[in-house]
């Protein structure tokens, strides 16, 4: 029987796609929560130490880097396909790493951390696409879903492979060794890509059915075939004008996808990268007074992998109302829960009541983060965007997205030092109500048709 890709039966081909595709959402968290392991570690021995502003250049570079991969590799890729990009992006992060690696200074550390970014930034324009543009129309948002949740096994991975290193440190200044993480997850995801091929829906858009139909089953088997409606070429003038012109063009697209994800991104990167830091600022650790630093940093490391350990339920737990549910319904209703939760955090650490309330509150707002706007900010830019003009969509979704999580790395250390914690949460339940807000303003009529 002969299928075609959108009414394809689900294989372990498409979980397969989906695993490597993935890979770039996992080493992308996993490179912020690395970072959020080595500011504290360098702090340690630095002199002076690091003020408020290079704590937060340096968690802030890899999504700077991020800011411009996600817009340059999203255009190339709608102009010249996406399979030489999807292998170039982890040799970027790899040798970033290395560079890292070898030369263990700040300067070397703060451009390495943007190449990096840059890498992952292109991983992020092009993961949604191979996905969204392979998978079954019945399974497409789900999986495209699926793939956002490796981000929180990134988080979980990386806190807990650190932890299990840095407890039995007695030397901060070790903290390069850590970047091998980055170095053989790259390095592995490059090696999955080597055995992958062009999309066929971008090859049938741009006229190329010969090949498309090699590709699809290369990709799914040969009997399934490209669908007969992408079969003739399209003329795709949007992807070449400027991402002024597309803002333009679709300016309520761009604020509903673009807007929500950088509110998002402070939750994810800004609170993200100053977690360890944060649980110390919070005294939710549980390391007795007059111990070591490296020790307190090692306890917040822990903490921080528990705390991480709840974001994967929290995609699970969106991907199984996904169609149940409306997305736009299911990203609001994730802002305001995100939201409901830092205030009880908030409430407890101004009345010092237990830590382990703390703890809980912040897992629900992680729990809260990850069902909602960090899956559907992911999902939606490929639901609202036509293929010819996705990778430019997402990207600049993804663009702006993270000029949101750059603006929150900077603040938070900038807030601490201003106002404390307290300044951090008020800020932060303002900024989840202002993009649950901004989702139900702009949600497109037609989404969820």
């Amino acid at each position: 029987m002969s299928y075609t890709i959108n009414n394809a039966p689900l294989t372990w081909r498409h979980y397969w796609i989906t695993t490597v595709a993935s890979l770039g959402q996992l080493i992308g968290t996993g490179l912020a929560t690395l970072v959020s392991i080595i500011i504290p570690l360098y702090q340690i021995n630095a002199h002076p130490e690091l003020s408020s502003f290079m704590q937060g250049l340096i968690g802030a570079m890899d999504l700077i880097g991020i800011v411009f991969g996600s817009v340059v590799f999203g255009r190339l890729s709608d102009e010249y396909g996406y399979i030489k990009f999807f292998r170039l992006c982890p040799i970027i992060i790899c040798a970033a790493s290395i560079a890292a690696l070898i030369f263990p200074n700040i300067p070397v550390l703060v451009v390495s951390l943007f190449v990096m970014g840059f890498g992952i930034g292109g991983e992020y324009s092009l993961d949604s696409d191979y996905i969204s543009e392979l998978m079954p129309a019945k399974w497409k948002f789900i999986m495209v879903g699926g793939a956002k949740a490796a981000s929180a096994l990134g988080n979980i991975v990386v806190a807990g492979i650190c932890y299990l290193i840095v407890k039995d440190w007695t030397d901060a200044n070790l903290w390069p060794q850590l970047l091998w993480i980055m170095i053989v997850i790259s390095g592995l995801m490059f090696v999955t890509r080597i055995h992958f091929w062009e999309s066929p829906t971008w090859l049938a858009g741009h006229g190329d059915m010969k090949q498309a139909e090699i590709d699809v089953h290369n990709f799914l088997g040969n009997d399934v075939n490209v669908a007969p409606p992408i079969a003739k070429p399209q003329v795709k003038p949007a992807a070449k004008i400027s991402n002024w012109e597309f803002m333009k063009k679709n300016w309520r697209n761009v604020i509903f996808t673009g807007i929500p994800w950088a509110c998002e991104g402070l939750g994810v990167y800004g609170i993200g990268v100053f977690l360890p830091i944060l649980v110390m600022a919070l005294g939710i650790e549980h390391v007795a007074p007059g111990e070591s630093k490296l020790l307190h940093v090692a306890n917040s490391v822990e903490v921080t992998f528990l705390i991480s350990c709840i974001m994967l339920p929290g995609f699970v737990l969106g991907l199984f109302l996904i169609n149940k549910m409306k997305g736009g319904k299911i990203q609001w209703l994730g802002f305001f829960l995100s939201a409901i939760s830092l205030a009880v955090l908030l409430y407890s650490y101004h009345y010092g009541l237990s830590k382990w309330l703390s703890i809980g509150a912040f897992m629900a707002f992680e729990l809260f983060l990850n069902m909602g706007p960090h899956l559907m900010t992911y999902v939606l830019p490929a639901k609202v965007y036509p293929v010819e003009v996705r990778g430019q969509g997402s990207g600049l979704a993804a663009s702006i997205g993270k000029i949101g999580a750059v603006l929150g790395v900077f603040c938070i250390p900038v807030l601490l030092k201003a106002g404390g914690t307290t300044l951090v949460l008020v800020v932060s339940i303002a900024v989840m109500l202002i993009g649950g807000i901004v989702t139900i303003l702009f949600a497109p009529r037609h989404l969820d048709d």
